[in-house]
């Protein structure tokens, strides 16, 4: 099963880290990564910028509203996601115990199996093709 693990956070905290503390995080959360990478179940790993480079479209009366900012009513954001491919969900929450063990700016990681679509096809698939 594909799972993607969503990082949560509060920005503020990790998008006012110095760049050393910001490298000894990556470091480490390199470290968790690698074993997962070299067994070809760790997939596209993404972080997001800030909420304020966000830019929204919410649905209108009728033309879509393109707005900046996600405005979310949360003080935590999702900040960026892993994917990655698990015989099992505990084996995608070993991971997440993982990764949340060397961030410091993660409040929480959420673990949402997940389809991949393919542009043009009218199929999808539970695994990384």
């Amino acid at each position: 099963m594909l799972y993607a693990i969503l990082c949560y956070a509060h920005e503020e905290t990790v998008f006012a880290w110095s760049k050393e503390e910001e490298d000894a995080v990556m470091a480490k959360l390199i470290e968790v990564q690698t074993p997962y990478a070299e067994a070809g179940k760790l997939g596209p790993v993404g972080r997001l910028m800030p909420t304020t480079a966000a830019t929204t479209v919410r649905k209108g009366r009728e033309e879509p509203l393109v707005l900046d900012g996600p405005f979310a009513e949360t003080k935590e954001v999702l900040l960026g996601f892993y994917t990655l491919e698990a015989e099992t969900l505990e084996e995608a929450v070993a991971f997440s115990k993982k990764l949340s063990a060397v961030n410091p700016g993660s409040s929480s990681y959420e673990i949402r199996p997940f389809y991949v679509f393919h542009p043009g096809e009218m199929k999808h698939s539970e695994t990384k093709t």
